[in-house]
């Protein structure tokens, strides 16, 4: 072996100057340069203008993706400073696109609330873009900066027109690198306008203009909401109903740390509680979401006992008794927020769960004796779920795995696999038995698990916990999983590291996908979102030619595979069977050899817009589902009738 020749000294130790850090290691500063990357760079620019609506100086924010994807985000705020900054010797526009960390976000001074990568964001959109531009409008005067090739500046601030004494605010425009944004530099208008929407919920009174400029007719959208976040909760309940009308809203302030919580409740089953600090949604939750629950269960507990609606000896109502069919939501405005947890997504300055649960005792305990006939119904509604869950600890006893014993006798559904260790071992979900019998035949039976589906399973969209218990097809997933259920559910007990939904390319095939994915998404949700969940995709078509096989997904590769052949090759295509008309041998072949096969992750990008999905397509309300159809319509190009 040879031996290595160890070097270390100080020419060794590099020193990247400027922006020459954010090109290196982008990911340090937006988090990828995938599309979500590239997206919030959007986001950086437009978090400066929200500051200045926090701070009271802007009223309107336009952001236009122009025809060469390049982005224009433009506000009526105060403007960037332009005069000489003492420390850098340069104008004050420059310092703030040139320089990391500079910016009004630091000390106290600029702002007292602010979002976005705290002073970093406008050097760093420099830093990842072929170049910018900057216009600010102040004292009369258009200044005007062009950056280029990562954040050079092509030459300092000038003026370079007049404008009312009146108009104030920065235009910025800037085109994303290719060379940093190798996978795509084309905006997606949907993801625009999706956050778009959130910030002006966030902001209420804060109009929002999205613009796309890039078709032959423009497209145009303005978001403004009085209502702020009592909006933002109607919007999310739209396809929900109701148990009152009146959207409960309360807010408050201590040590200039405010916050505003929302919420309804409606006939569902699943709680949705969506928090913000600063704008920035607090997937993890954090104090203020702590503060706000604990406040919820107490007050709830504390006007049952007082109004005899429970009695002395009957046990307290439990958190998830209370959230049942809640939809909420918690701003907190926080001048130095700290984030923690896995994604940097959780609040955890510990003053604020203090705060929170001031703020929302005091309104939602006013709110409950103000108005008692919308109390009696938030009471009625918990106590019905106390009693359910109680029924479902019953049920769940049921689903627990005491052994292998247990396992054999599935009523001899489950078929598992001989290897024990989960991050190798994978169970398939398959619809019909015979279809589960080809697949126990074709399957590595060392780390490949069957268990064959019988019929649709219940929708659990229009199902408590208990009800779903009782279903004897969910039972048996639940058991088969070794997760647990509800309040007992612990994924580290994953007994499989992918669970693969198998069903026909047809519609009842994708009814059972849907109704599958609906009993993941509302039970057992951070399976999900860990990335345990995928669909398995059968070939549409097998085409053969010479000694060679091909199976192809769909009728876009088959096109694409017979372009491929010489004119001359013989066609012998032939569309595949259904999953139960397929022997083992090609059940193996085609969609369940790791060597061969394609599987499809599900992911749950964005909780709300799939709860939203969810909601319209399992749902007890019959006409956003129609209307879903209607709209959709046009999309389809096989009709399986």
């Amino acid at each position: 072996m040879e031996e290595k020749k160890e070097h270390y000294d100080a020419s060794d130790i590099q020193v990247l100057e400027g922006l020459e850090a954010v090109r290196k290691r982008p990911g340090m500063y937006i988090g990828s340069t995938s599309s979500t990357g590239l997206h919030h760079l959007v986001w950086e620019i437009v978090d400066n203008a929200i500051d200045e609506s926090l701070a009271g100086y802007c009223d309107d924010i336009e952001i236009i993706i122009n025809k060469d994807n390049s982005i224009t985000v433009k506000d009526d705020g105060r403007g960037i400073p332009t005069g000489i900054h003492k420390k850098t010797g340069i104008s004050t526009v420059e310092t703030v696109y040139t320089v990391l960390h500079a910016g009004g976000k630091f000390g106290g001074g600029g702002y007292k609330v602010s979002g976005g990568l705290h002073g970093v964001g406008a050097s760093v959109v420099n830093a990842l873009s072929s170049w910018v531009e900057v216009k600010v409008y102040q004292n009369g005067k258009v200044y005007f900066i062009r950056f280029e090739n990562g954040g050079h500046t092509k030459e300092p601030l000038k003026v370079i027109d007049s404008c009312s004494l009146d108009r104030t605010g920065t235009t910025v425009t800037f085109k994303a690198d290719p060379e940093i944004f190798k996978e795509t530099t084309v905006y997606d208008y949907e993801i625009l306008k999706t956050r778009v929407r959130e910030l002006a919920f966030l902001n209420k009174g804060l109009r929002i203009i999205l613009v796309d400029d890039r078709e032959i007719e423009q497209k145009k959208e303005t978001f403004i909401y009085e209502g702020g976040i009592s909006e933002y909760v109607k919007y999310l309940n739209k396809n929900k109903t109701p148990i009152h009308e009146q959207i409960i809203y309360l807010s408050g302030q201590e040590d200039n740390i405010s916050v505003e919580v929302a919420l309804q409740y409606n006939t569902g089953y699943t709680s949705n509680i969506y928090s913000f600090t600063n704008n920035i949604n607090t997937h993890e939750g954090g104090t203020h979401e702590d503060g706000v629950k604990r406040a919820l269960t107490r007050i709830i507990n504390n006007y049952g006992k007082k109004n005899k609606f429970l009695k002395d000896n009957d046990a307290l109502l439990t958190g998830d008794d209370v959230r049942e069919g809640i939809t909420m939501i918690i701003s907190c405005k926080h001048p130095d927020p700290q984030f923690e947890g896995q994604t940097k997504t959780k609040l955890g300055n510990s003053e604020v769960r203090k705060i929170a649960d001031d703020v929302f005792s005091e309104g939602f305990e006013r709110f409950l004796l103000e108005n008692p006939d919308e109390a009696r119904l938030i009471m009625e509604k918990a106590m019905t779920a106390a009693r359910a869950r109680v029924a479902a600890k019953k049920a769940r006893e049921l689903t627990r795995r005491k052994g292998d014993l247990d396992v054999i006798n599935f009523g001899g559904k489950l078929v598992d696999c001989k290897d024990k260790d989960p991050s190798v071992c994978e169970i398939f979900l398959v619809e019909g038995d015979s279809a589960g019998g080809s697949a126990i035949k074709g399957r590595n039976s060392m780390t490949q698990a069957i268990l064959p589906l019988r019929g649709k399973i219940l929708n659990v969209e229009k199902a408590r916990l208990d009800r779903a218990l009782s279903n004897e097809e969910i039972r048996t997933i639940i058991t088969a999983f070794g997760t647990g259920i509800g309040e007992d559910f612990d994924l580290s007990k994953l007994r499989y590291d992918k669970i693969i939904i198998m069903t026909d390319a047809d519609v009842d095939g994708s009814h059972i996908r849907v109704l599958l994915l609906t009993l993941f998404y509302r039970f057992f949700k951070p399976i999900v979102e860990a990335g345990h969940v995928y669909a398995a995709q059968p070939p549409l078509f097998c085409i053969k030619h010479g000694k060679t096989i091909k199976y192809v997904l769909n009728e876009e590769e088959r096109d694409n595979y017979l372009a491929t052949l010489s004119p001359n090759t013989k066609y012998d295509m032939m569309r595949m069977k259904g999953l139960g008309e397929m022997d083992a041998e090609e059940l193996n072949e085609t969609t369940m050899d790791i060597n061969t096969r394609v599987l499809r992750k599900i992911t749950v990008e964005d909780a709300m817009a799939a709860d939203e999905i969810f909601n319209k397509l399992m749902g007890e309300d019959v006409e956003p589902r129609r209307k879903f159809i209607e709209e959709n319509a046009v999309y389809v190009e096989n009709l399986d009738v």
